[in-house]
């Protein structure tokens, strides 16, 4: 089997963590203006280096700030882009798919509102966030962001002012200047892995997720080349030593999950149109089904990350399991194109998933280990 040069590595993971109880309690006094934006940020910082170095310890090679700055894996980010705003209630996220199922209405808890030109604040977005965390290791340090498409899914055309983009073309066009800007300044400051988190791609796997994209006038079996050629347009700069994946996701907030649906209706054109290095793809139940849609995918460099072990449960998944797994997929896609993750991140929203610190570390040293004995 051949080394790959770049990232994703064999054994590797989406990146948020589980925040620290304290970390959680400062960020409540922020919010509550009871402490500064630099005591805030002073304690991130010192939870993000403990974080560092869990993740070294249980042997990860792509290693992240655990999203710890964040109070979702993808509004804190879009936020901070001019000219969004949004009504967003952090409790409903966490409330929806009670008892761990969907539900019969899927309700779409942050919607982005475009109001104005969009453009990045003074500085980029993650730019300082990166240089702090690569401060901290000698490995490979992955920045995830939010994928282009979740300005865009949620809303539809209704979510754009139509005085400002009167041409969706123009709206996707100054989208994706703004993700080239951040990942040349990423680059600049050394930055070598980036990862698009998009729910979007996933959801339109789900029958009902597609319907509602109907509803907002949008064409479900269109948007995967619609979203696969912003991505590309959002990329098309990018370092030669830059590595660009993206991850697909169904729901995580609390252990819950908001979609269903194998890859079938989205693989062709997801595979073939987008020009990534890889594809985090969840796996870890029946709720993403086989693994016969990676049959679309190309031979050559792209790698899927298969993401068979749960961050929604503590329970321990065997090596065998694993490998039993992994050699089911490579018989769509070579095996040399394939490697190993968690399904998701630990922590896609602040509140964190129902695990344990030790599950988390045990969960990433088995993804560890068993690459290792699968890909050497």
């Amino acid at each position: 089997m051949t080394k790959r040069a770049k990232p994703p590595f064999r054994g590797d993971h989406v990146g948020s963590l589980l925040r620290p109880e304290a970390l959680l309690n400062s960020r409540q006094k922020w919010q509550a203006g009871d402490i500064s934006d630099e005591e805030l940020r002073g304690h991130e910082n010192d939870c993000i280096k403990k974080v560092v170095e869990l993740q070294e310890k249980a042997g990860v090679r792509s290693i992240t700030d655990g999203e710890f700055r964040r109070e979702s894996f993808h509004a804190d980010f879009i936020r901070q882009i001019k000219n969004v705003t949004s009504s967003w209630d952090f409790d409903q996220v966490a409330q929806l798919g009670k008892d761990h199922k969907a539900g019969e209405v899927k309700k779409m808890p942050y919607i982005p509102y475009i109001n104005g030109k969009i453009d990045r604040p003074l500085g980029g977005i993650e730019v300082e966030n990166y240089k702090f965390t690569s401060s901290l290791t000698d490995q490979t340090v992955k920045i995830t962001v939010p994928s282009p498409t979740m300005t865009h899914f949620r809303g539809g055309r209704k979510a754009i002012d139509p005085e400002t983009y009167p041409d969706m073309e123009d709206f996707f066009a100054d989208l994706a200047r703004l993700y080239r800007e951040e990942l040349a300044d990423l680059s600049t400051a050394g930055c070598t892995y980036v990862q698009f988190d998009d729910t979007n791609l996933a959801y339109l796997c789900d029958e009902k997720m597609r319907e509602n994209a109907r509803q907002l006038g949008e064409d479900p079996d269109e948007l995967p080349a619609t979203y696969a050629a912003l991505i590309n347009d959002s990329i098309r700069d990018r370092a030669a030593d830059m590595a660009v994946t993206i991850h697909l996701c169904r729901g995580n907030s609390k252990s819950q999950w908001f979609a269903s649906g194998g890859y079938e209706p989205v693989a062709e054109k997801l595979f073939s149109l987008t020009d990534v290095d890889g594809f985090f793809l969840e796996y870890d139940d029946d709720r993403s089904g086989g693994f016969e849609p990676l049959r679309f995918v190309p031979k050559g460099n792209k790698v899927i990350v298969l993401g068979l072990i749960t961050t929604k449960r503590g329970e321990l998944e065997t090596k065998d399991e694993l490998k039993r797994r992994v050699e089911e997929a490579s018989k769509y896609v070579d095996i040399d194109q394939l490697a190993l993750s968690p399904q998701c991140g630990f922590s896609s929203n602040a509140a964190g998933n129902l695990i344990t610190v030790d599950d988390q570390v045990n969960k990433l040293q088995l993804v560890m280990e068993t690459a290792e004995e699968i890909w050497g």
